[in-house]
């Protein structure tokens, strides 16, 4: 099992620890052991995922297959912020892709990425919000942004940005 910890810390690893022997070794402990693991870590990473398998004595298919189904758990590190876009046939007519391209410009993402190199910004999109009735809708930490158009966008990161500076000059 020490092979599958190459960038876990000792630290790290008593937590995963506390977490597999809190949550047990059946089958349905796996989605509550990754809401765990992502909750204390942030994401899925391979070594934890791999970790918390190898210790169940489970297949690592197995919780790779539950975390990829799940669409609340995160293989990648993510931003403090996270931006989502609604890509479903009503916001895509109503132009999401273009406020998609002017989402990733300004905060900062490099093309065929979704998160920006400083992990300040997750850009992610999704098939459908079920708010076809105000679409286009972007989502910010959370928020919901109606009926939104290149200005308001523009205006709406704008305020984000605002406030992750304020965020971030309160931690010097």
């Amino acid at each position: 099992m020490q092979e599958t910890c190459k960038t876990l810390k000792a630290a790290d690893l008593e937590k995963l620890e506390e977490i597999c022997a809190r949550r047990g070794a059946d089958q349905g402990a796996v989605i509550p052991i990754l809401q765990d693991i992502q909750e204390v870590f942030g994401y899925l990473s391979e070594d934890a995922v791999n970790f918390a398998a190898d210790r169940l004595e489970m297949p690592r298919s197995h919780f790779y297959g539950v975390a990829t189904f799940y669409a609340q758990f995160h293989l990648r590190p993510r931003g403090r912020n996270v931006v989502t876009a609604c890509t479903g046939t009503t916001c895509h007519v109503k132009g999401s892709e273009n406020l998609i391209s002017i989402l990733g410009r300004e905060l900062g993402i490099p093309e065929g990425q979704d998160t920006s190199p400083d992990m300040n910004y997750t850009l992610e999109k999704i098939n459908c919000v079920g708010a076809c009735s105000i679409a286009p809708v972007i989502i910010i930490n959370n928020g919901v942004h109606s009926k939104m158009n290149a200005d308001k966008i523009t205006k709406e990161v704008i305020k984000l940005k605002g406030a992750d500076d304020g965020k971030q000059r309160g931690k010097d």
